[in-house]
């Protein structure tokens, strides 16, 4: 079989069912969310959602994961194979960092500050921000004053939510009760004051203190490693969120018309999406009483969603560009 016979066979799912599966899944999420996402106060989110919001999050990035990886194999893809590489690690790193995140927080009952997760997120950012600046300074621009004005004008914006963003919450934090003795709830022993004309065989009832439990010797240890990084991991995400505003941005308005477009407008928008959730993350922790699993955490699995939609078409766009082409020269 010729090389041009390759490039003609069909993918195993076309771009349709591809785009469609995905608007499903974010359609599945908004409503999963929506429906279980708000508890009353006081009450803590069953294991069940937990682990749904774990499974919707974690497979739109894996997916978004495999499709880039597919456009990073193929020697068809216009916007270069490099571009993809660096999204989709970007994917990689997170679906992982999810997974660890959701293993501190669900098996092991604890929620640093800082976890090993993090290191994947910031790897995250990285490699989706190098990915991003690559297709941005492709792409021979020629922005007009006004495009300028408002990338100016997002970027400002971006930098004061940020700020605002990064304030001291007014009581505690979300998780101010990691700070507890051996990271867990006590409830104190009380015993109720007798009066001395109280009978001496009066029974006095006593509430035990909850186990806490048991927690392996390295997680503590990683834990109180990681602890003194808090206020810089937490920067760096708040300047990673407004430069990827800022490429996102960019890229709306670079790619507004043309053939091949329509990808990275998805693009911008999963960045957006991304960005919108972590600020969304950033004010809801600042409530001492906010869980994770919070309806807005829905913008995170829409960001896996576009991701994969935007690179299945440009993998479609690119094979049928390179069809097009290879019947010209015929």
């Amino acid at each position: 079989m010729s090389s041009v016979d390759k490039s003609s066979s069909k993918p195993f799912l076309s771009v349709q069912v591809i785009v469609l599966f995905q608007v499903l899944w974010a359609m599945l999420a908004l409503l999963f969310f929506t429906l279980f996402g708000v508890t009353a106060r006081g009450e803590d989110h069953p294991m069940w959602y937990s682990v749904g919001t774990l499974i919707l999050e974690s497979m739109a990035f894996l997916i978004a994961w495999i499709l880039c990886f597919r456009n990073w194999r193929s020697p068809q893809i216009v916007s270069g194979r490099s571009v993809w590489f660096n999204i989709g690690m970007g994917m990689l790193f997170y679906f992982i960092g999810g997974l660890l995140f959701s293993y501190w927080e669900l098996v092991l009952k604890r929620n640093p500050a800082v976890s090993p997760g993090d290191f994947f997120y910031i790897l995250t950012y990285i490699f989706l921000l190098i990915g991003m600046v690559q297709v941005v300074f492709s792409r021979r621009l020629n922005l007009e004053l006004w495009q300028k004005g408002v990338i100016v004008a997002i970027a400002v914006v971006g930098i004061a939510i940020a700020l605002s963003a990064a304030g001291k919450p007014s009581q505690g934090t979300a998780w101010q009760w990691i700070e507890a003795p051996a990271y867990a709830q006590i409830v104190p022993a009380t015993k109720p004051v007798q009066s001395p004309a109280a009978p001496l065989t009066a029974p006095s009832p006593v509430v035990t203190a909850q186990p806490a439990p048991e927690v392996p010797a390295f997680v503590e240890s990683l834990e109180q490693l990681l602890q003194p990084l808090e206020a810089s991991v937490q920067m760096y995400y708040l300047i990673c969120d407004v430069l990827l505003l800022v490429l996102a941005t960019t890229l709306l308005l670079a790619f507004w018309g043309g053939r091949f477009s329509q990808s990275w407008r998805m693009i911008a928008i999963a960045a957006l999406f991304l960005y919108i959730a972590d600020m969304a993350f950033k004010f809801a922790t600042r409530d001492p009483n906010y869980q994770s699993g919070g309806w807005l955490e829905v913008f995170w699995v829409f960001s896996g969603v576009f991701f994969g939609i935007g690179a299945a078409l440009e993998y479609d766009l690119s094979v049928r560009s390179r069809r097009s082409s290879s019947r010209r020269r015929a």
